[in-house]
């Protein structure tokens, strides 16, 4: 009778983890780096295209919110499918197809087919985030896995800083064949993306058992240490549970992301307004530089989260600190709007907070669901978070209208403040992988 030899565990001190975190990281790193820059560089192109299309405030709102229509409809859909036909194959037609579609909106002429533009780029991009997520939970297990979402999400600060800094700089110098500067913000940070679509098609592993820069049993061992933390759950990548979309502590999860969403995205599309805002004689180079100010102490709190809550456990206390900060940041940049220094000082706040609260909540979201459930769930609750980028940019620019842009930041004050009461009140589901692993 043939003997039968149990693949082992992975260690917590197996060169496996390096070498999977210095293959994947940089992937995932850049395919969200380029996408985050595509989706809010319409902030600054609104600096100078809001004269030459003639849209107020309020329109502004209302195409940068457009974006998130489709996007919000079609995240569950993209996650189904790329857990069916593979990352490789879903991921680089996401960066293919958003890239094409953020060089045309360079061309567009009226604000019409701005709004399509907008709608376009939303269902190219659909998908990204909760499938890079979704991806992550393939190769990092649950006691690696803020860490693993840190060097991801840290790709949303960077973004915004090389976005803010080359934003700024091509609205002042570039006008290349006689096209206005904005166009150029389109064009120029649109290419990137089609470049490493490609790349992505040719190099990309969907799982560990396909990579071959991994040997037979270092694959093995690391799926199976994976699927360990689901009580056994190994059922292939493909398999889909619906039951996640009417499961109750999904959708309250949804509901806090979609406060955090209302935050995040408020930040992305209207800080370069604010900072005009608070100092009007700054041009769009000195607005590129100040607006980067608050992504780099993001940028430098994020990894410290995440460390912490991986160390500690301590997901939802991560969570609360970081929105109450933004919370804080807020109020002061609402109230000393005309003192430049505490201004700018709260807006760093805000997005230290905003930032850095993202790779605890997920990984505490990813905790909470089977491998069947992850692929819906996951999209599930970033459908949400999209859903808070589409009435937060529309609030913001109502609120605004008539007043001041920083005024309208009222709006996400008051939805991270409601997002840190509602997250008082999750419990760890006894089902999640962190729960098993720390009872096994």
């Amino acid at each position: 009778m043939p003997s039968t030899q149990r693949t082992p565990l992975i260690a917590d001190d197996d060169p496996t983890l390096r070498k999977v975190r210095r293959s994947i990281l940089p992937v995932v790193f850049l395919l969200y780096t380029f996408n985050y820059m595509d989706r809010a560089s319409i902030s600054y192109a609104q600096l100078t295209m809001s004269e030459d299309l003639g849209i107020d405030l309020a329109t502004y709102g209302a195409v940068a919110a457009i974006f998130f229509v489709a996007y919000v409809l079609l995240e569950v859909p993209s996650n189904i499918i790329m857990a069916k036909v593979g990352a490789r194959l879903w991921l680089s037609r996401i960066g293919i197809t958003w890239g094409l579609v953020a060089v045309l909106t360079g061309f567009v002429q009226n604000e019409t087919q701005l709004f399509i533009a907008r709608i376009a780029l939303g269902i190219a991009e659909a998908g990204l985030f909760p499938g890079l997520v979704l991806y992550l939970t393939y190769w990092f297990r649950t006691r690696e896995r803020a860490r693993a979402l840190s060097a991801m999400v840290l790709a949303q600060p960077i973004a915004l800083i090389i976005g803010s800094v080359s934003a700024g700089f091509i609205l002042d110098h570039v006008t290349w064949f006689g096209l206005e500067s904005w166009r150029w913000v389109f064009i120029l940070q649109g290419i990137p993306p089609i470049i490493l679509g490609i790349w992505t098609l040719t190099h990309l592993a969907d799982r560990p058992s396909k990579a071959r820069w991994l040997s037979a049993q270092q694959s093995a061992a690391l799926e199976n240490s994976i699927a360990a933390e689901y009580q056994g759950d190994r059922g292939d990548h493909s398999k889909i549970d619906l039951r996640a979309l009417k499961d109750p502590r999904v959708l309250y999860l949804a509901v806090i992301l979609m406060l955090g969403g209302i935050g995040s995205y408020g930040l992305s599309f209207f800080l370069p307004l604010v900072v005009k805002d608070i100092n009007p004689s700054y041009s769009a180079t000195s607005i590129g530089l100040v607006g980067a100010l608050p992504y780099l102490c993001g940028a430098a709190a994020l990894p410290l989260v995440g460390r912490w809550s991986d160390l500690h456990g301590n997901r939802k206390g991560a969570v609360i600190a970081c929105l109450s900060t933004s919370v804080i940041g807020l109020v002061l940049t609402v109230t000393f709007r005309g003192v430049p220094a505490i201004a700018i000082g709260g807006l760093c706040l805000f997005a230290i907070g905003i930032i850095a609260y993202i790779p605890p909540y997920w990984a505490m979201a990813s905790e909470s669901l089977s491998r069947a459930q992850s692929a819906v769930g996951l999209a599930l609750i970033n459908s949400f978070a999209s859903a808070g980028g589409f009435f937060g940019p529309l609030l913001i620019g109502k609120l605004a209208q008539g007043t001041n842009v920083t005024f309208g930041l009222v709006v996400p004050a008051v939805a991270l403040a409601l997002a840190v009461v509602l997250i008082l009140f999750v419990r760890p589901a006894k089902n999640s992988p962190a729960v098993m692993t720390s009872t096994a």
